[in-house]
């Protein structure tokens, strides 16, 4: 079974410069590598001495502890930077220029402040106008205005690279625009731009490490506190190694936690070989509602009026039809009945 390329098959001498372009970038790989750990060597950041301080369990209750302080802070701010970026993607695709215009200007300005300037803003330039933050809530509101605005122009692009029959067609069921962009359009775009939401998140959790320039106790303030312990020979650098570890692991964690998320959403299949996610789509859902308001008599088709059955006891008639039909027909149309077979009322 021949496969097809859209690209030129690699012919002999092509293959090999490939294979010889590998070989050298892992040979300086290797050599880079080598080169480091040599350095480390000469310099004594294998002694013993230096690594000594990770025998006492005190030090691995405070790392404990600031890892926790460090997921707190990650957990706080990508819930907040979520919300902010759906509010604001939302905002920025309005039609009103009172809500349109603030929301661009509240985007550009956010957007291009670093993180490390708002954290020391909020600690240490708020308290020069009376207001006060923790160093928590510096930490926080820093990594959710920013991440909040970059979230917001990764939803508003996922929703703008959507066909525009998605809106057409849910408009032309008489949804009204928040119902479009909150069934139809938003779970679609956060869907597309799952991968780009869950890079952001880990930009998140490494922007924590942020937080020890207003001495907010994370792990990075205690690699910094470690490294100056004169009595274990300033070990700096294996503070660092282990400390980065630990980041390496929380962000593989961080990331596989979002990749078995986007594959039960997006409906691909899972480790188990069984496909996951949502069986139908959001425009069925939009569909379904708007044909069970039609049967309740809650929605009414164009150019049908509807006319309330009679109440007396006795009668046994049904709702009298409209007089006109569609495109101003003379025809009658035919009386229009509930789900339970009885006439359909107008509705309140």
């Amino acid at each position: 079974m021949s496969s097809q390329h859209i690209y030129d098959v690699p012919g002999p001498v092509a293959r090999r410069r490939y294979a010889l372009m590998a070989v050298a970038t892992v040979v300086v790989v290797g050599a880079i590598l080598g080169f480091i750990i040599y350095r480390f060597q000469v310099t004594g950041q294998f002694s013993a001495r230096k690594w000594s301080v990770f025998t006492y369990p005190q030090v691995w209750g405070q790392i404990g502890e600031r890892l926790l302080n460090t997921l707190k802070a990650f957990a706080v701010s990508a819930v907040l930077a979520l919300v902010l970026g759906l509010l604001l993607a939302v905002g920025r695709l309005s039609d009103h220029r009172w809500v349109k215009v603030p929301t661009v200007w509240f985007l550009e300005v956010f957007r291009a402040v670093p993180v490390l300037i708002l954290m020391m803003i909020m600690y240490y330039g708020m308290p020069t106008i009376g207001l006060k933050f923790s160093t928590f809530t510096s930490v926080v509101t820093a990594l959710t205005l920013y991440n909040g605005t970059i979230l917001a122009e990764a939803i508003r692009s996922g929703i703008l690279a959507l066909p525009r029959g998605q809106w057409e067609a849910a408009s032309a069921l008489g949804l009204r625009k928040t119902n479009v962009m909150t069934m139809i359009l938003l779970p679609q775009a956060i869907r597309a731009m799952l991968p780009v939401i869950i890079a952001q998140l880990v930009v998140i959790l490494k922007d924590t490490a942020l937080g020890f320039i207003v001495t907010y106790p994370e792990l990075l303030d205690y690699a910094k506190f470690i490294g100056t312990q004169a009595q274990f020979d300033s070990p700096l650098i294996p503070a660092a190694m282990v400390v980065g570890t630990i980041y390496v692991a929380m962000c593989l964690t961080v990331a596989g936690l979002a990749k078995i998320a986007e594959e039960s959403i997006s409906g691909t299949q899972g480790p188990d070989g069984k496909k996951h996610g949502w069986r139908n789509t959001n425009l069925q859902i939009a569909r379904t509602r708007v044909r069970r308001q039609r049967v309740d008599g809650t929605i009414s088709e164009p150019g049908v009026s509807m006319v309330a059955a009679p109440t007396a006891s006795g009668s046994a008639g049904v709702a009298s039809a409209p007089t006109t039909g569609p495109r101003g027909s003379s025809l009658p149309m035919p009386p229009r009945r509930n789900a339970s077979g009885g006439p359909a009322t107008s509705p309140a």
